[in-house]
C-alpha cells in the first residue's frame, strides 16, 4: 500500500517517493518550510523533521537572563549556601589528617632521603651528647668542686706520684753485693718491679664502635679491636690497654662489650 504525502497528504508513488526525516514526500513536496526551495537528499537540513535550506535553517541561540532583583537574591543565596557548605566540610574533616598520597617512586626517593638525614641528626645529637659538654662551659663547676683537678678522670697508676716505670731498673730500694771472680767483677742484676694493675681484676673486652681520644689520658681504637686488662672506673668509664696499638688509657664504657 502506497503511504501518503507528509506535504500534501496525496499518495505517494514509487516513481516520486521520497522518504527522509522518518516521512514520505513528493518530490515536488519536498521544500524549505520557509523560501519553498525544493529540495534533495544533498542539501536539505532537517530541524524537528521538517526541511529547510541553509539559508533558513533555525539557528539555535540561548536567551540571556537579565539580572532582575529576584535573579540577584537567588545567585546571592547560592553563594551563600555554597559558603555555609564549604566551612561544614571544613569543620568535618578538621583535624582528621591529610589525604593519601599515592607511593610513586619520586615519593619514595624523597622519603629516603628524609629516612637518611633525620639518622645522620640522630646520630650526630647521640655523639653531642655521649661526648657530654664542649668547652670549658660545662666542666668548670666541676673544677671547682674537686680539689685535684685530674683526680676524677685519673686512673689509679697516673695518681701514683712514686711509681716505678717497670722498664726502669730499681737501685734506689735494693742495692745488690756484686760478686767477684777472681778479679772480675760481675755488675749486679737490676731489680725489676712488676706494674701492678688497678684492683679489681684484668678483663677482655671488644670495641662495637670506633672511638678517638678526646683527651690525653684517653684512648683511640677501632670497631673490633680488642681491649685487654679492663677495670671498671664508673658507669661510664673504664681503663684498659688495646691490644692492637699498645696504648693504655681511658675509654668510653658503651663503646665496647665484653668478651
Amino acid at each position: 500500500m502506497n503511504p501518503n504525502c507528509a506535504r500534501c497528504g496525496k499518495i505517494v508513488y514509487p516513481t516520486e517517493k521520497v522518504n527522509c526525516l522518518d516521512k514520505f514526500w513528493h518530490k515536488a513536496c519536498f521544500h524549505c518550510e520557509t523560501c519553498k526551495m525544493t529540495l534533495n537528499m544533498k542539501n536539505y537540513k532537517g530541524y524537528e523533521k521538517k526541511p529547510y535550506c541553509n539559508a533558513h535553517y533555525p539557528k539555535q541561540s540561548f536567551t540571556m537572563v537579565a539580572d532582575t532583583p529576584e535573579n540577584l537574591r537567588l545567585k546571592q543565596q547560592s553563594e551563600l549556601q555554597s559558603q555555609v557548605r564549604y566551612k561544614e566540610e571544613f569543620e568535618k574533616n578538621k583535624g582528621k589528617g591529610f589525604s593519601v598520597v599515592a607511593d610513586t617512586p619520586e615519593l619514595q626517593r624523597i622519603k629516603k632521603t628524609q629516612d637518611q638525614i633525620s639518622n645522620i641528626k640522630y646520630h650526630e645529637e647521640f655523639e653531642k651528647s655521649r661526648m657530654g659538654p664542649s668547652g670549658g662551659e660545662g666542666l668548670e663547676p666541676e673544677r671547682r668542686d674537686s680539689q685535684d683537678s685530674s683526680s676524677y678522670r685519673r686512673p689509679p697508676e697516673q695518681q701514683q706520684p712514686h711509681h716505678i716505670p717497670t722498664s726502669a731498673p730499681v737501685y734506689q730500694q735494693q742495692q745488690p753485693v756484686a760478686q767477684s771472680y777472681g778479679g772480675y767483677k760481675e755488675p749486679a742484676a737490676p731489680v725489676s718491679i712488676q706494674r701492678s694493675a688497678p684492683g679489681g681484676g684484668g678483663k677482655r673486652y671488644r670495641a662495637v664502635y670506633d672511638y678517638s681520644a678526646a683527651d690525653e689520658d684517653e684512648v683511640s681504637f677501632q670497631d673490633g679491636d680488642t681491649i685487654v686488662n679492663v677495670q671498671q672506673i664508673d658507669d661510664g668509664w673504664m681503663y684498659g690497654t688495646v691490644e692492637r696499638t699498645g696504648d693504655t688509657g681511658m675509654l668510653p664504657a658503651n663503646y665496647v662489650e665484653a668478651i
